[in-house]
């Protein structure tokens, strides 16, 4: 260990991804009169949703980073290094570069990618999805001689990977799930089935309900053996099935663990000691619904986490509801969204629901440019008539409709709130005020809902 002395910051922050650069900035927005140090591994940092794009659409990795430019532009200093301990007691944090005291410490140190223990799963042509550049710049050199290429997993990394690899040409894309459906914990049913109508559509092969057995080859994967015997050639493997958090320093350091593995936090993303707060994948995640525990990693959570954080160090201004969800995917011209809880997820946490789904364009007349058939499904719960889920189906308006249903979700709107919503409309940018899709949806709900009371 490098026992030299760096110095003392106000802040410092450990981890240099999404959340780590947010807090950081908001640390700055709120108290600009404290000295803020970020520690990060990486010299360059990934954008992490972008990271399946940088194989089709952008081509290069460089092209995928959040860039130092923010962090000049916000006074905030940062070294690369892997930090090595903490020491909450003296308030120093210790990395290969040497050692930094603290007054204030977040811990933003994201997530791993799972590696199950398959046979062969170490074997050379095995990819996660790791956020280092130079281990994503290797996938890319692999891919360029690569014909049969497996991914692992369903899900949103899954098929955005399967999909901008198969724009590359000459290659041969399959994706294996174990679950009934492609993104099966991400949608309910008819939207997966959408989704994986157009994948095949694009010359992608899904197999689903499809477990592996093992990965096999000699030095080099070559082929994957499934649960039923048969096996499929495979000269480059992506597992794309999930992360844990990396909680290993946390841990390491005396601070607290929740039940499914990720920092302790309480709603002011505070530690078990009071100087040290946590924010991003690495942090335990509660959710909105019931309380309970949940294992839901976005970026767009890690960033709300870090503005909480970074608001709380010296006084506590936000508190979170617990962790909503809120995501989207695209392929080619078809976006899914989901804030909340879909149909199934709901049956599932034992709520009593009802349903209503509307379509139509999302622009009006239908023949406007940039119009896209349009797919809306809301869930509400049956007994307080509040908005518990919803889920869209369409085009470019897809991801901030989404955003909408997540609004009305966190405010508790009902199906009344909902069903005499104020909103504006254009021709050429929404849906006709009198087919708009969140409304009427909430309208043909409360018919049902007042059929049942």
């Amino acid at each position: 260990m490098n026992t030299n002395k760096l110095g003392k910051w106000d802040v410092v922050v450990v981890g240099g991804s999404a959340a780590g650069v947010t807090a950081a900035i908001t640390v700055h927005r709120h108290y600009p009169d404290k000295k803020v140090l970020i520690i990060r591994q990486e010299a360059k940092v990934p954008i992490p949703c972008g990271i399946p794009y940088i194989y089709g659409t952008l081509g290069d990795p460089e092209k995928n980073l959040i860039p130092d430019t923010l962090l000049e532009a916000n006074k905030i200093e940062w070294q690369v290094a892997a930090v090595e301990s903490i020491d909450p007691k003296a308030k120093t944090v210790a990395s290969g570069k040497g050692i930094v005291e603290y007054d204030r410490l977040i811990l933003a140190t994201g997530s791993l990618p799972t590696r199950p223990p398959i046979p062969g799963i170490d074997l050379d042509g095995v990819f996660t999805v790791e956020k280092d550049v130079d281990y994503l710049r290797t996938l890319q050199k692999k891919l360029e001689t690569a014909k049969h290429i497996v991914i692992i997993g369903g899900g949103f990394i899954g098929i955005e990977f399967a999909d901008e690899i198969h724009k590359i040409g000459g290659k041969h894309v399959t994706v294996i799930e174990m679950e009934a459906n492609c993104l099966n914990l991400a949608y309910d049913p008819e939207f997966c089935g959408e989704m994986e109508k157009l994948l095949v559509s694009r010359g992608i092969e899904i197999r689903t309900s499809t477990k592996v057995k093992a990965l096999e080859g000699d030095g080099a994967v070559r082929s994957i053996r499934l649960q039923d015997g048969n096996a499929i050639d495979a000269d480059l493997v992506i597992l794309g099935i999930g992360s844990r958090s990396n909680a290993d320093l946390a841990k390491a350091s005396g601070l607290d663990l929740g039940a499914t593995g990720g920092v302790a936090v309480d709603r002011n993303m505070r530690t078990s000691d009071p100087s040290i707060f946590a924010c991003g994948d690495c942090t335990e995640k509660i959710s909105f619904f019931g309380g309970h525990a949940c294992l839901l990693k976005l970026a767009s959570i890690a960033e709300l986490e870090a503005r909480i954080a970074g608001a709380n160090l010296y006084g506590i201004r936000r508190e979170s509801t617990g962790t909503l969800g809120v995501w989207c995917t695209a392929v080619g011209p078809l976006a899914l969204g989901t804030a909340g809880l879909t149909e199934t997820a709901a049956g599932k946490l034992g709520y009593k629901v009802v349903c209503s789904s509307v379509e139509g364009p999302n622009r009006h007349p239908g023949g406007m440019p940039g119009a896209a058939p349009t797919k809306l499904k809301l869930v509400f719960e049956a007994n307080s008539g509040v908005l518990i889920g919803g889920q869209i189906r369409g085009g470019d308006s897809v991801g901030e409709m989404t955003n909408i249903i997540a609004a009305c979700i966190q405010k508790k709107m009902t199906v009344e709130d909902i069903a005499t919503f104020q909103l504006g409309t254009h021709p050429a940018l929404t849906a006709s005020p009198i087919a708009y899709h969140i409304v009427n949806a909430a309208e043909i709900a409360d018919q049902r809902l007042r059929k049942e009371t």
